[in-house]
């Protein structure tokens, strides 16, 4: 089973639908991490001091840096497992990448004449305390849902909802590495300076009309050299893959801050990210044509690319859903919010790498893509509650009675997303949640 789908990728028997793993919970139907995804993470048993790299397969955790695990592997690759984060291991590049997985696989997959003594490396994942998975300089997110952004400008801007530079660049902001937070970490309600509608000068307040957003992270791997842009043909061979992304909006400080540079504090509070990052290669079959409407202005030379146009599109399934604290106290299942698709994206992934690039600017290892909220072109395919509640103006009834416009204290908020395709098995990208907390004014 090899079929090459470019970018230096193709299908291969770690795709294989009928790969079954001697972890008996990799074969349930319903798991997000069957043999075919095996995503990597840092993690530490509780009660440990020390981060360490392992892979998912169903409810457990292969534990990299086990003895019996690195003997299976070459001396360079088990070498980079050892660390504490993945970016020794982003920075050896796509054909290292592909050999770990291949190693996994095989060892992992039923009759392996190793499963007995492999089983003395695996962990229950929920035995365990998440990092984030790279150390991560920089944090850059891109705005490529074409929906998002017109439904978004209708708000902020009536006059003018889309602004003219949309179509030609795959806009984004430089954001707050330093915020970032792994799946499980509280959310401190954020203040800043707010305009209320009817006062002329602004005040100090805690965040009334907090969000979320629903996003994919984009980890980089091999990174490029200043001056040496990434061209789009080759993009896919420096990212090592993605997670869920959850950036965290306060969207009364935005609205005040945001001209003319964009958002700075309304953003830079908190990011959450899923603590499990999915392979590029793990991806390959959820990867589809990508195109854009025939009257739209078609991208610059430097944007278009033959193969990006035949499978830069990446439909993987993003979900929001919320428990509120009174869900919480009385034992009820999280309400979903909305469910969509990175496939509606106007721009692809490997647009955003090169254009990040284009200038010169040099990425490295563990650098972080946002893509920008995934809206879809229904409403109910909107990626933030700005979206879903149009401003605020129309409240979301949830099961229990409880109303939402924005964000109140002791809100969870729940990110999941998957790839599903015919003749391949199901993989997901685990979760990103974060709960709200409330915190007393800075002054």
């Amino acid at each position: 089973m090899t079929q090459a789908l470019g970018f230096g990728m193709s299908l291969n028997e770690t795709h294989d639908a009928a790969l079954r793993s001697w972890v008996q919970s990799a074969n349930e139907p319903d798991t997000d991490f069957p043999i075919q995804n095996l995503p990597l993470a840092a993690f530490r048993p509780r009660g440990e001091g020390a981060f360490r790299i392992g892979a998912a397969i169903g409810d457990q955790i292969v534990d990299l840096a086990h003895p019996t695990v690195a003997a299976l592997l070459e001396p360079r690759i088990a070498q980079a497992c050892r660390g504490a984060e993945l970016n020794e291991l982003m920075a050896l590049g796509p054909d290292a990448w592909a050999r770990l997985r291949m190693s996994l696989s095989r060892a992992l997959t039923v009759g392996n004449a190793e499963q007995d003594r492999l089983r003395s490396a695996l962990i229950a994942q929920d035995a365990v305390q998440f990092g984030l998975p790279a150390r991560i300089g920089d944090f850059s997110d891109f705005y490529t849902s074409i929906h998002h952004a017109t439904a978004v400008g209708r708000l902020l801007r009536p006059e003018q909802p889309l602004l003219p530079n949309y179509k030609w660049i795959p806009i984004a902001y430089h954001g707050r590495a330093s915020s970032l937070r792994v799946s499980g970490a509280e959310v401190a309600r954020p203040a800043g300076q707010i305009r209320l509608s009817a006062a002329e000068a602004p005040i100090l307040a805690p965040s009334r009309r907090l969000d979320y957003e629903v996003e994919l992270g984009v980890l980089i791997g091999v990174g490029n050299r200043a001056g040496q842009p990434i061209p789009i043909g080759q993009a896919w061979n420096h990212v090592f893959g993605v997670v869920l992304l959850n950036d965290w909006s306060a969207r009364d400080i935005q609205a005040w801050e945001y001209q003319p540079l964009g958002p700075f504090l309304s953003k830079s509070f908190a990011t959450t990210i899923s603590p499990w990052v999915v392979s590029a290669e793990a991806l390959l079959p959820f990867r589809g044509p990508w195109s854009r409407p025939a009257d739209d202005p078609q991208p610059l030379p430097y944007l278009q690319d033959a193969q990006d146009q035949a499978s830069g599109a990446l439909d993987i399934v993003l979900e929001a859903s919320i428990v509120t604290a009174a869900m919480r106290a009385t034992g009820q299942p999280a309400a979903l919010l909305s469910g969509s698709s990175c496939r509606h994206a106007y721009w692809t992934v490997a647009q955003m790498v090169a254009h990040h690039t284009v200038n010169g600017c040099n990425l490295v290892a563990g650098d972080l893509l946002g893509t920008g909220t995934q809206s879809g072109p229904a409403a109910v395919e909107a990626g933030s509650l700005i979206e879903l509640t149009t401003g605020g103006r129309e409240p979301l009834a949830l099961p229990n009675g409880e109303r939402r416009t924005f964000l109140e204290d002791g809100d969870e908020i729940c990110l999941r997303g998957f790839g599903e395709r015919e003749g391949f098995v199901r993989i997901g990208l685990g979760s990103a949640t974060g709960r709200v907390v409330s915190a007393e004014m800075r002054t």
